[in-house]
């Protein structure tokens, strides 16, 4: 007989225990008599994981997130996994110190109302507040020394949006999460915020939404420390996706995509005038084309 077959003939009995119990009719007795009840099924929610009684709560709660990646999974179910009640805490290990894209029902909720996150992230359009998806198996290596930049700057009296930038600059081209961003932020607003970096101050933030779609959602990168010229940052979201999506995300003079970035050569895409402003030039789709920004720097060059 195994372990858990165990566990459930004493969860029998202890439920038979209360049973008996209840015929009394006094409060505290049945309280009690459940306690071990809760016990047992902490316990057997353990060994449900391979291993899981000699395992941590956050390694079975990582094993059950890699069975089931872009899963939502509930936080009961989490809870149950874990077999502690600080399970949350766990999980928020596992996101912010060891480098696991999880993102909470919280965040998505947050991402869609600022429009980065769109239809084709229909994954997260029944996500609970407390739930949770691991959206990358691939682990951060650099989450750790994030963490700590994080810390310090969340400590600083600015406002949301310049900790935001603050935190972006200090890991240009690096993939960083919504659920960082909120952190840092320390405000519900974290993501309308961010966005305006990028629509009104002309930061090149992109997300899987607005500039790569190659970006797991949930994710953000500043892809260069340079804001875009004045004229430029009047460009609305939906323009840019749209001209992307005309051009195939792809540089009209180089033919760069996003498939062909590398650590070497970390160029990205931008949206070019034809007709500049100063000639009269509009944020009109057909007056915009895309480039990437060594081309677009060459375009612009030439044209002095």
């Amino acid at each position: 007989m195994n372990q858990t077959n165990e566990m459930l003939i004493e969860l029998r009995k202890i439920l038979q225990e209360f049973e008996k119990k209840s015929i009394s009719g006094d409060l505290r007795d049945r309280v009690i008599a459940l306690v071990p009840g809760f016990d047992a099924i902490r316990e057997i929610g353990k060994s449900l994981v391979a291993n899981g009684l000699q395992k941590s709560a956050r390694d079975r709660l990582l094993s059950y997130f890699l069975e089931y990646p872009r899963t939502v999974l509930s936080e009961k179910e989490l809870a149950v996994v874990a077999g502690i009640s600080e399970w949350a805490r766990r999980v928020r290990e596992l996101r912010v110190e060891f480098g696991w894209k999880i993102i909470t029902g919280m965040t998505a909720s947050q991402m869609i109302k600022a429009e980065e996150l769109g239809e084709s992230d229909i994954i997260l359009d029944d996500l609970a507040p407390n739930d949770y998806v691991l959206i990358d198996v691939e682990q951060d290596r650099d989450a750790a020394h994030r963490w700590n930049v994080a810390n310090e700057i969340r400590k600083r009296p600015e406002g949301s949006r310049q900790k935001i930038l603050e935190y972006l600059r200090r890991n240009v081209g690096k993939q960083v999460t919504g659920e960082e961003l909120s952190y840092v932020a320390q405000s519900t607003e974290w993501a309308r915020r961010t966005r305006e970096l990028r629509t009104e101050e002309g930061w090149p933030v992109v997300t899987r939404q607005s500039g790569n779609p190659n970006l797991p959602i949930g994710v953000y990168i500043l892809e260069e420390d340079r804001q875009a010229p004045a004229h430029d940052r009047n460009i609305s979201d939906a323009t840019r996706r749209r001209v992307l999506q005309r051009d195939k995300f792809a540089c009209l003079n180089c033919g760069w995509t996003y498939e062909d970035w590398n650590p070497s050569d970390p160029r990205f895409l931008e949206l070019h005038h034809v007709i500049h402003h100063a000639a009269g030039g509009t944020n009109e789709m057909e007056n915009l084309q895309t480039l990437c920004n060594v081309c677009h720097d060459e375009v612009h060059r030439l044209d002095k």
